[in-house]
């Protein structure tokens, strides 16, 4: 970890000191999806109510610039140039560097559908069995750590051959029995663990910039 990148962490916990007792699996976090991205690899997020809001509040970080600049490659760039010379130099001086990430919260018609015709509990694991592939990470977010279609989901991405990141509150719980590392901040009731989420997955989002974007001209 570049110490640019690990400057981010030690801020959060300077400014979340509750953080520290979580600080080694954050890192550990990163250290994943980190990997993930290098291999070309994506992130599938899902939760539930406020943590369903999270998923898509990651995504939105890492989908398009956060806190950086993110520069197309000037391959890419020349390529769409090439492509049409109104519309190529548009899309080359404004499309956005991205890490991709899928939020599995945010496709009503298929998930109504699902939950409607199938098993409900499973919904988020029908996508992560369609969407997911070796490599790939899940994160799931779960202030109890036992949300059945979370848990679901981790057993189906870990027989899909992706990394499982469990985002939760202070208590053991069964996500961290499927997860590569479990997140838990250092709180139990469920708007303070909410609290805490989201300076976790906003530092996490800012150490996968600043490595992937951060040496760009």
């Amino acid at each position: 970890m570049e110490e640019r990148t690990r400057q981010n962490l030690d801020l959060l916990v300077e400014r979340y000191p509750v953080l520290g007792q979580c600080k080694d699996d954050i890192a550990s976090a990163y250290n994943i999806l980190e990997e993930a991205y290098a291999a070309g690899r994506k992130l599938l997020v899902a939760g539930n109510g406020g943590s369903a809001a999270d998923s898509e509040h990651i995504v939105g970080e890492l989908m398009k610039e956060f806190k950086l600049k993110r520069k197309i490659f000037s391959a890419q760039a020349d390529r769409l140039k090439k492509i049409d010379a109104d519309m190529g130099p548009v899309l080359a001086d404004n499309l956005q560097g991205t890490l991709p990430a899928i939020s599995l919260v945010g496709e009503p018609a298929l998930s109504t559908a699902f939950m409607n015709d199938a098993v409900p509990e499973l919904v988020f694991a029908q996508q992560v069995n369609g969407y997911g592939k070796p490599g790939d990470v899940f994160l799931g977010i779960s202030t109890s750590g036992s949300s059945k279609n979370v848990l679901y989901a981790a057993v189906t991405a870990k027989s899909k051959g992706l990394k499982v990141i469990g985002l939760t509150g202070q208590k053991k719980n069964k996500l961290e029995t499927f997860a590569d590392v479990c997140i838990h901040v250092g709180e139990t009731e469920t708007y303070k663990i909410q609290e805490l989420h989201l300076p976790v997955y906003h530092c996490l989002c800012m150490m996968l910039e600043d490595h992937f974007f951060g040496n760009q001209d």
